[in-house]
């Protein structure tokens, strides 16, 4: 039942189902949509609009695909003074993964003739894939500084200048950070993935620039044709999994606790002023400094 509003912009009516607050709007044009049909992730867009206090519309940019309660690219915002809620799933598994680039004073003529001694260095040095652990250990103490500083931890054991910290989110760590809401279970988790790349679709690509399309902002950055940059993408690793795991336990209970009606079990959610969602946002924002401290 998807109307077309624009070449662009696709909508699912809030009378598809009954129980839907707000309508479902995907940004994407007819190519992407056959696609994204396959799997049925506008239906997961669909029960998003069930979420009491959701504000607008329930969101899905180009990259949807289906997710665990949201579809992956799925956007849905909240007013907690309307009851609005906060759902684990709809932050995801990995909490704050992302990317981070690094400009290098290197040429591809400088790279291209070592390609393979790069490549195997990199795969010697960084650890990488499911449960990899890397040559960092942190006790538990030291593990409870890195979730309030974030990447700021890093800087001072030696990974990187402050400087990095500048041309970072939230400078690389974001307050409210609870370590006391984090499970025995995310702590042993976490301690041996600081600097770890992880699997799925997290990545270490050396990549050389072809094509200036803003000649200012590349003047800003420093970047050249033919320069070698590397882009670095990861996130939380085994300790936002796990906060994410314990959490949806909790909001599970909520739903009838709270009589929160959703179609959907992993939709789970709890509103933003109880006790159980300030204990997630607190355990939520030491997940994101984890993957700040991790990227860095």
């Amino acid at each position: 039942s998807l109307e077309k509003i624009t070449d662009y912009k696709f909508r699912i009516p809030k009378s598809y189902k009954p129980g839907m607050r707000v309508d479902g709007i995907i940004y994407a044009d007819e190519k992407l949509l056959s696609s994204i049909k396959k799997d049925k992730a506008p239906e997961q867009v669909a029960n998003v609009a069930f979420l009491p206090g959701i504000v607008g519309s329930s969101l899905a940019m180009p990259d949807i695909h289906w997710g665990y309660g949201f579809s992956i690219g799925g956007v849905a915002a909240t007013d907690p003074e309307a009851g609005g809620v906060i759902s684990p799933g709809g932050v995801g598994y990995d909490i704050n993964c992302g990317v981070r680039i690094v400009r290098t004073n290197l040429y591809l003529d400088d790279v291209g003739p070592r390609i393979n001694e790069i490549v195997n260095a990199l795969y010697t040095q960084i650890p990488s894939g499911i449960g990899s652990k890397g040559n960092i250990r942190v006790s538990r103490q030291e593990e409870k500084r890195l979730l309030i500083s974030g990447a700021r931890w890093a800087v001072s054991q030696g990974f990187g200048a402050e400087e990095d910290l500048e041309y970072c989110e939230e400078f690389g760590a974001i307050e409210g950070a609870d370590p006391d809401a984090i499970s025995d279970r995310a702590y042993e988790r976490g301690k041996p993935q600081v600097g770890t790349l992880g699997s799925g679709n997290h990545f270490l690509e050396v990549q050389v620039v072809d094509e200036i399309f803003d000649q200012e902002a590349a003047a800003v950055f420093n970047i050249d044709v033919g320069q070698i940059t590397v882009m670095i993408h990861t996130g939380s690793r085994g300790f936002g999994y796990q906060v994410c795991d314990d959490s949806l336990q909790v909001m599970i209970k909520c739903l009838s606790k709270y009589n929160i009606n959703v179609p959907d079990r992993q939709l789970a959610c709890a509103p933003v002023n109880s006790p159980e969602a300030k204990t997630y946002i607190g355990a939520m924002r030491a997940a994101a400094n984890y993957a700040w401290a991790n990227r860095q």
